[in-house]
């Protein structure tokens, strides 16, 4: 039992193993499977002997039939052998004796009898014609049939009482299928006529049959064959998915029309009289098939296959000769169709047919998604036209039937292909527009202070100090080919690192600009199959000699639209800019405390603005064409500072366009950097202003920060000499020094370098109008006279007075003193009236010529430090022609040493030392211990000059900070 429900795969492994078997089975198991094995090869021997007796009988049976066959085969061929013997016996006697003559009776029922065999034989006949589409020569059947069916008077008027059809039953079924015939072959011929790839002659028999078979005329023909061509357009133009795709269905349109006209010429017309035809230019085909056909000569009548199969048929010559000589014959006259006839109606075809192009058209182009796929669909079109097989007497066929060349381009295509390119350029540039809208809200965002992580953004730094950017190094600072290919080789140096810093090029600036100009570049490139690739080597396509078109006629169309396009992307950007200017101003109008944090967003729009321009060359391109790619980016950067000026250079009329978006993108620079400078200066004033108004003792002692002692001669009324000694400011307050350093600091922070002009000098202005307007509250107040308040000294007013008139000379703007030097504003000549009133006026007049000087000086010296701040226009004053010979003539001192910089080119004086120990003494009588202790402040402004004046005198060990024409900045 256990054998039995083994499984089979147990059962092979344990057969093919006996010794496993043995190990792994009892007795009884064992001989379990011995009998189930033994049974298995009983059934196997009994399915063998059964299938071999079954294909013995099988083979059997094939063999007998095999037999069979081969006898049948032999009897066959021994009765054609002896068939084939008996008629060449036939042929061998003769033909006169044994061929009975028949009687006359007989010929008219002979002559019966080979109308009813040829009656049965055409429809195989016609069939066989439509077949091979052959269809002229299957209506010429099917009307020899009609001419029988009135012969056997077969007509549906006599069905009914014909002997013949009495006798011949099977005529009746041949009359029924002969009914059908014409409507065949006219839905063929007119099938065909929508087929503009068949030749000429096809076209002209498919007319012939359907004029035969209607009865109609030449200008019926004229009708059909239009009407069919316009129904094959039409349906072409409603295979909106055509398999070529809209290029090849455009292209098979061109070709329909113009296939058309040819065979239009072809066929219909006829040369006028004295003209010899040209045999390269046929014309007439209609007139003379139908001629041929419908011919009365006596030779080459009849139905030419016809009698080439009657040939070999014995009962053809009982033929009567009305059928064997038949010819199709017009009701009326196939007259030949006037010039002006031919012309109105192509005209009215061309007219019919435009209006379906043009629908047809727009919606074709819907599929061509890109301006490269548009300019293929273009190409093709010409390259088509152009063909010999289209292009071939063009002029002459248009000229004969239209009397004026038919342009397809010109008429049909070109204002639908700028149709549709305006409709993608239009769509690409919009997506620009959005997309760099939103990459500008998105860096926005970003720029924004975040409250929630205690890091700041590094883009935030850089944005608001480029002061970290500009002296950061990076690999990508100088180009690769720095050490071996020269500036003058090199493609581009603007491209480099440095370059960009130099401009105050931020990297979130440029990460704009790059995806800016990618996209640029991405439209251009699709543009530019539209356009000719070189003017110079440009061909004339529009060559009288062919039929092709001037595909770059429209360039200069194609190239006002991009311009037109660009522009708005850029005017939708920047008032995209202008937008969040304003929102930004309102917030700093809101927020006065929160403003610091809020202008990176107003910088970095100020720096996109100004750069634009130059770090996207394809903007360029898309204002001005190729052209404007062979300019240099400095060019650009000059013609940008005039604009900054105010003064508006002289624009060929090539780049006007490109000047105006310059100066609109300028003019957003400025009023973003307007924000900044407007922020930045109500900030620094409003400290200003509180430590100018602080009325305590402290305040007044630490307003007098340096003054010098000089000794003056005067002459009294008995001619003797007095000396005296008076005490004048050298330096300004510390409050002014302190704003105008910060000031700087601010300006060289956000890139003062590359700030335009009339920033630095709208910044500069603002900053003195406010500042005198902090005067003026300065001299209401002491006016009023409060109780307890101090009252202004000679000495306070002399430095408030030193201070106003070095603030109105650093911040005036040299261009302002143009219009004359002595014109001062007039609300700071008020201030200084008024301060002039606090000194006595005799000290008033011994002091002015010293002050004077002093100012001068300090202005020279100060020009370097405060930099931007002190010299927007030129970084020296010029000096004045009276010089004392008793002043050195360095306004800085020169260096007693190069122990530290021992390559620099440092001018050296011998007598130094001695002037500088002369000049300390001096400054050692004077005592202000205010300004002093505020000195000492390591963070107040002058600190550092003021620890290297204190460490001058020790000159035991050489170094960099006890080196005298640095410290000497201090005096």
């Amino acid at each position: 039992m256990a054998a039995t429900v083994a499984s089979p795969a147990m059962k092979r492994l344990d057969l093919r193993d006996p010794a496993a078997l043995f190990e792994t089975h009892g007795a009884e198991e064992i001989r379990g499977l011995e009998r189930q094995v033994r049974a298995e090869i009983e059934h196997k021997k009994e399915e063998l002997r059964q299938m071999v007796g079954e294909r013995y009988r099988d083979l059997i049976e094939a063999a007998d039939t095999i037999g069979q066959m081969r006898r049948c085969a032999d009897g066959l061929v021994d009765a054609v052998r002896a068939t084939d013997q008996y008629c060449a016996r036939l042929r061998q006697a003769d033909p006169a004796a044994s061929r009975p003559q028949p009687q006359p009776s007989q010929e008219k029922f002979y002559s019966m009898a080979a109308q009813i065999k040829l009656l049965l034989d055409i429809p195989e006949k016609m069939w066989s014609a439509m077949e091979a589409s052959q269809y002229l020569h299957a209506t010429q059947l099917y009307l020899l049939c009609c001419y029988l069916h009135s012969l056997l008077q077969l007509n549906s008027a006599q069905t009914l009482h014909s002997p013949v059809l009495s006798r011949f039953p099977i005529l009746i079924q041949q009359v029924a299928a002969a009914s059908h015939f014409r409507s065949t072959i006219l839905h063929e011929s007119k099938k065909l006529l929508k087929c503009h790839t068949v030749p000429d002659q096809a076209v002209a028999e498919a007319l012939c049959s359907i004029m035969l078979l209607e009865e109609s005329s030449p200008r019926q023909a004229l009708t059909d064959f239009l009407l069919a061509r316009k129904t094959s357009i039409q349906k072409l133009l409603q295979q909106l998915h055509h398999d070529g795709g809209a290029k090849a269905q455009i292209c098979l349109l061109v070709e329909v029309m113009a296939t058309t006209l040819n065979q239009a010429h072809a066929l219909f017309y006829t040369l006028p009289e004295g003209h010899l035809p040209d045999p390269s230019l046929p014309c007439g085909l209609l007139f003379s098939t139908l001629e041929t056909i419908t011919g009365q000569q006596p030779t080459g009548r009849g139905i030419p296959i016809l009698q080439e199969g009657m040939k070999l048929c014995s009962w053809s010559r009982y033929l009567p000769p009305s059928i064997v000589e038949f010819q199709p014959a017009l009701r009326t006259l196939a007259h030949p169709i006037s010039q002006e006839f031919l012309k109105d109606t192509l005209q009215k075809w061309i007219h019919m047919c435009s209006e379906d192009i043009k629908n047809g058209l727009n919606n074709l182009l819907r599929f061509v998604k890109n301006i490269h796929d548009l300019a293929e669909v273009r190409d093709a079109m010409w390259r088509l036209l152009a063909s010999e097989s289209t292009s071939h007497s063009w002029n002459v066929v248009c000229q004969r039937l239209l009397e004026k060349p038919f342009l397809f381009w010109e008429d049909l295509m070109q204002q639908l292909f700028l149709h549709r390119l305006q409709t993608l350029m239009k769509e690409g540039f919009a997506a620009i527009s959005s997309s760099c809208r939103e990459l500008l809200i998105s860096a926005l965002h970003e720029l924004e202070p975040s409250t929630s992580s205690s890091t700041p953004n590094k883009h935030i730094h850089l944005e608001h100090n480029m002061s970290l950017f500009l002296w950061t190094e990076s690999p990508s600072d100088l180009p690769p080919d720095a050490a071996w290919v020269s500036v003058a080789n090199r493609a581009e140096f603007a491209g480099s690192g440095l370059a960009r810093k130099a401009h105050n090029i931020s990297p979130c600036v440029q990460s704009f600009c790059s995806v800016l100009d990618s996209k640029l570049k991405g439209q251009l490139d699709d543009l530019l199959a539209y356009l000719p690739p070189d003017k110079a080597s440009l061909p004339r396509d529009g060559s009288p000699k062919n039929c092709a078109f001037d595909r770059y006629s429209d360039a200069g169309t194609v190239q006002d639209v991009l311009q037109t396009h660009s522009v708005a992307c850029i005017q939708t950007i920047t008032s995209c800019i202008s937008d969040e200017l304003q929102r930004a101003e309102g917030l700093h109008r809101q927020q006065e405390g929160g403003t610091a944090s809020r202008l990176h967003a107003v910088l970095f729009m100020a720096r996109l603005c100004q750069s634009l321009g130059d770090l996207c060359p394809h903007l360029k391109q898309c204002i001005l064409g190729k052209s404007g790619s062979t300019e240099k980016p400095a060019r650009e950067l000059r013609t940008l500072k005039k604009l900054g000026k105010g003064s508006a250079p002289e624009a060929v009329p090539l780049q006007s366009k490109w000047q105006e978006v310059r100066g609109l993108l300028l003019q957003q620079s400025v009023a973003a950097y307007r924000v900044w400078s407007s922020a930045l200066v109500n900030a620094l004033v409003q400290g200003f202003t509180q430590s100018l108004l602080l009325d305590d003792a402290a305040s007044v002692l630490a307003m007098a920060t340096s003054w010098e002692e000089l000794e003056i001669q005067e002459e009294t009324e008995s001619g003797s000499s007095v000396t005296s000694k008076i005490r004048l400011p050298v330096q300004p307050s510390w409050c002014v020094q302190a704003f105008l350093f910060t000031l700087c600091q601010e300006i060289n922070r956000v890139g003062g370098h590359a700030l335009p002009k009339v920033t630095l000098q709208e910044t500069l202005k603002n900053c003195m109008v406010q500042i005198v307007s902090a005067y003026e509250r300065l001299s209401e107040e002491k006016e009023t006279k409060r109780e307890g308040a101090i009252p202004v000294t000679q000495n306070q007013a002399l430095q408030l007075l030193y201070d106003v008139r070095y603030l109105s000379i650093v911040l005036t703007s040299r261009s302002e003193e143009k219009g004359g030097r002595n014109k001062q504003d007039p609300r700071t000549e008020k201030v200084i009236n008024y301060l002039e009133a606090l000194i006595d006026p005799f000290d008033l007049d011994v002091f002015t010529p010293h002050l004077n000087s002093n100012l001068t000086r300090l202005v020279q010296r100060t020009s370097v430090l405060f930099g931007l701040v002190a010299g927007t226009d030129s970084p020296f004053t010029p000096r004045s022609s009276t010089f004392n010979s008793q002043e050195p003539h360095n306004i800085l001192p020169l260096a007693a040493s190069q122990i530290r910089f021992g390559l620099l080119p440092l001018s050296m004086t011998s007598t130094r030392k001695t002037k500088a120990t002369s000049r300390s003494t001096e400054t050692h009588v004077q005592v202000v211990p205010p300004a002093l202790s505020q000195a000492d402040d390591p963070m107040h402004p002058g600190s550092l000059f003021r620890q290297l004046v204190s460490e001058e005198g020790d000159t035991s060990t050489p170094s960099l900070f006890r080196l005298s024409w640095l410290s000497s900045m201090t005096k």
